[in-house]
């Protein structure tokens, strides 16, 4: 069964194509807690899906510490009322940020426009033999 399917850390490494290192900083995070058999760690299938949750997180702009607290939130209270409230309130600050974040970059394109428009003026000016 694949619940109950174990890992080793190079193929989770592999399979997600990231570092051992990699998921061992969010094991020191508290991100995954693997079995430990002597030094060896032994990752189950429920960390398998917590570190695909991390790494989508992290594409979509998530910090380790958001993707910590919606881990928190399903370890005390699986209920997924709680949970989608939570997310949707996460989801609702980051689109702010990113609209905010697109109307700074659309500002500075705006400015770096008209310095150009500027300099390709003056350029002109100073190759037909004028000074402005």
């Amino acid at each position: 069964m694949a619940e109950n399917r174990t890992y080793s850390i190079g193929e989770l490494a592999k399979e997600f194509d990231i570092t051992p290192r990699s998921i061992r900083f969010y094991e020191e995070q508290g991100l995954l807690c693997p079995e430990r058999s002597g030094q060896t760690r032994i990752y189950h299938n429920k960390d398998r899906v917590r570190l695909k949750l991390i790494l989508r997180g992290k594409r979509l702009g998530f910090s380790l510490a958001e993707t910590k607290t919606l881990f928190n939130l399903y370890d005390s209270n699986q209920n997924s009322l709680a949970q989608n409230e939570v997310i949707l309130d996460m989801i609702a600050l980051k689109r702010a940020s990113m609209r905010q974040q697109l109307e700074d970059i659309q500002m500075l394109m705006n400015e770096l426009d008209d310095l150009e428009s500027r300099c390709r003026l003056e350029l002109e000016q100073l190759t037909r033999g004028k000074r402005a």
